[in-house]
């Protein structure tokens, strides 16, 4: 962060509201990264985003097939996202991308979460979502420091240097 900036970043607030491999660890890389950075960061899990803090579901997330312009088999030929809906094919490229984390030393969800808060991030759960799934506290992992409104969320996001991001 430059000195000369008067209006550096202080403080980020990171939605998760989609419970793919790439969407979850783009907040989790975010929240992080800030921790890393001396910035204070919180994380709000909402909608599938959930799937990420769920006890049941951490551990089972998985890569986008369908619909996922992005995604490119080896050498970089596209992959015909209508093969996603073929039995076994998102569970393979969801191994496939799993296994290239693991050799790149990326933690698992937990574990990244363990980072996160021991660094002093905060995670909290959305009240909207998890009343809509029927989640209960109990049902998420520890990390969780609360279940929040959204109208708490953004009272979270007092202060100069704050920004609010949406993965």
């Amino acid at each position: 962060m430059s000195s000369k900036n008067n209006h550096q970043l202080k403080k980020v607030l990171i939605i998760c509201a989609k419970g793919s491999i790439e969407d979850i660890y783009a907040s989790l890389v975010l929240a992080n990264g800030a921790v890393m950075e001396g910035i204070e960061a919180k994380l709000f899990f909402t909608f599938f985003g959930l799937d990420a803090i769920s006890k049941k579901r951490m551990k089972k997330i998985h890569t986008a097939t369908v619909g996922n312009p992005s995604l490119t088999m080896p050498g970089g030929i596209p992959f015909p996202t209508f093969l996603g809906i073929l039995p076994g094919v998102e569970a393979g490229v969801s191994a496939m991308m799993k296994k290239q984390m693991e050799k790149l030393d990326i933690p698992p969800v937990d574990e990244f979460l363990d980072m996160i808060t021991a660094g002093g991030g905060e995670v909290y759960a959305c009240k909207m979502a998890t009343d809509m799934f029927k989640m209960k506290k109990e049902d998420l992992t520890e990390h969780v420091k609360d279940i929040i409104t959204v109208g708490d969320f953004y009272g979270l996001a007092s202060g100069e240097g704050t920004q609010i991001i949406f993965t």
